[in-house]
């Protein structure tokens, strides 16, 4: 595996980063996870975006155009010979001193990575995640806006450990209010009638990709209504259906919350539609590698 570093692709073996950087020291950096398909990258301009305004939002320079970043998506998988995997790009604060003080790291640190992911086992997309509530509440969007996609993941990580201790795969994270806010690595969607409602990301939710694109469907598509409100945990409990969306998880059915079956049991109908409809596009459209 081939990695791109600060203008060069190294062997993995190679790929290191200083321990005075400020991303491993301090969390200090924003990235993205991009999806390619069929030699296709998903989205590509708007992950892109997104890290640009993420990047603005904690007053980091990134030392590239969007332009450039692109192609060195682009070349990250060409030079892997990948058509189909997940790349991760990141944007660190640079090297600087053991001090916080972001001024003191003067050159970015850029690093994408191309490879294959497998977030979940196939099983779980045929019969349903289960997952719970945990404790461990979202950081206040006062404190940390969750529509920067940042490298500090700890309360993230913190929610996931829960997760592992309960022995499910993910977790439902509350915000500090109590309302539902976002999984550990995932949005969450929740079906009643002909309604989808998703948390709003000044709830605790990150802007994701994917849940943009399974709200788009779900209105062109599906014709649903699709709403982003509050919801408490009996929303989910009484919820005809329940589906995490994510990049490296794409939209995948749960069917259980704290134990209490969501609907019938089973992935719901509408999910289905979704994910078929969802795979449809990640098959036929993006940026060619």
């Amino acid at each position: 595996m081939k990695i791109y570093l600060d203008g060069k692709f190294v062997e993995e073996r190679d790929a290191k980063v200083s321990v005075f950087d400020h991303g491993l020291l301090y969390g200090d950096g924003v990235f993205e996870g991009i999806r390619a398909y069929n030699g296709r990258v998903f989205k590509l301009k708007e992950h892109v975006k997104r890290l640009f305004n993420s990047a603005r939002a904690i007053m980091l320079s990134i030392p590239a155009t969007g332009e450039e970043v692109e192609k060195i998506v682009l070349k990250t998988l060409r030079v892997n010979k990948l058509k189909n995997g997940y790349v991760r790009l990141v944007v660190t604060r640079g090297i600087g001193d053991l001090g916080l003080d972001p001024l003191k790291c003067k050159v970015p640190t850029i690093f994408c990575i191309a490879d294959k992911i497998q977030l979940y086992p196939p099983g779980y997309y045929q019969k349903g995640l289960e997952i719970v509530i945990v404790s461990t509440r979202r950081v206040m969007p006062e404190a940390l806006n969750p529509c920067i996609k940042s490298l500090n993941y700890l309360n993230n990580i913190l929610a996931k450990i829960e997760a592992n201790r309960a022995g499910v795969p993910e977790a439902i994270m509350l915000n500090s209010e109590g309302y539902v806010a976002e999984c550990t690595g995932d949005n969450i969607f929740i079906i009643k009638g002909r309604t989808l409602l998703t948390p709003p990301t000044w709830a605790g939710a990150l802007d994701g990709i994917t849940r943009q694109t399974v709200m788009e469907l779900a209105q062109k598509k599906l014709r649903l209504d699709v709403r982003e409100d509050l919801m408490t945990p009996y929303h989910l409990y009484v919820a005809d259906e329940c589906f995490l969306t994510g990049t490296a998880a794409e939209a995948i059915p749960v069917t259980r919350v704290d134990t209490r079956i969501i609907g019938d049991g089973n992935p719901g109908r509408i999910t289905l539609k979704l994910m078929k409809e969802f795979h449809r596009l990640t098959e036929t459209t993006g940026v060619a590698i």
